[in-house]
């Protein structure tokens, strides 16, 4: 496992995040000109920041022959696993499996029971934000409310965008890097709904009024899960 102080340091740099972040988003492979041209910075800088990423498997590092004779060339993407940080060293991972497991055998009501522990996780997570920045709920206004929710889950790769609509705003949240990528693939129904109660409880603790919505998952084929949040006007401020 790399050292979390290694993982830590490398996503310190804001360039090198910003370049991973938007890898995560696109989920294609990239050449070093391309992420040079991106963002504006020599080839050699470039190199560098993907040679760090690569190091700690938040990106992947591939050969591509060109067709065109001559060596290979090398190409990057984001990687399908998140990033786990633990001090010291633990296998969380484990206890996740026993619990959805757990929660398998007992059945619908111990489902609904995790899903309401999961929104009261996420509602107080926002909670307790807000107290340790000083801030109340009702004097706050909208674009900092985004910047709080957003702030929670940036580790996990949310992507907000907004979208203006008659009645109010719609927040759209895409999901690129799920970070319980892990156990979908045989508890994808628990783990989706446990998640999603999270999230709104989230939301709730900054919207009292909203409407939350997933209309894209992962477990559906797709390459990410997507969520839409319409805040009605008069509940922004």
């Amino acid at each position: 496992m790399i050292h979390p102080l290694k993982v830590t340091s490398t996503l310190a740099d804001e360039t090198r995040y910003q370049i991973y972040e938007y890898m995560l988003q696109e989920k294609k492979p990239f050449t070093v000109q391309d992420i040079a041209d991106k963002f504006n910075i020599h080839p050699n800088v470039a190199r560098l920041h993907l040679t760090k990423l690569s190091e700690i498997n938040v990106i992947t590092a591939d050969f591509v022959k060109s067709g065109k004779g001559g060596r290979p060339g090398r190409v990057y993407k984001a990687s399908e696993q998140g990033v786990v940080l633990s001090f010291p060293k633990r296998d969380e991972s484990l206890l996740l499996k026993w619990s959805i497991q757990l929660i398998e055998k007992l059945g619908v009501n111990a489902l609904e029971t995790a899903k309401q522990i999961s929104y009261q996780d996420g509602f107080e997570q926002i909670n307790k934000q807000l107290h340790t920045e000083h801030k109340i709920k009702q004097t706050i206004g909208f674009d900092e409310k985004l910047n709080i929710l957003t702030q929670s889950a940036a580790m996990i790769g949310y992507i907000p965008q907004l979208e203006e609509t008659e009645t109010g705003t719609k927040i759209i949240f895409t999901i690129y890097n799920c970070p319980f990528n892990n156990q979908l693939s045989t508890n994808n129904n628990i783990v989706c709904a446990i998640h999603e109660s999270y999230l709104k409880g989230q939301v709730d603790a900054l919207f009292s009024q909203n409407e939350f919505l997933q209309f894209e998952n992962m477990v559906n084929d797709c390459d990410f899960c997507k969520y839409s949040i319409n805040v009605p006007n008069k509940a922004k401020i």
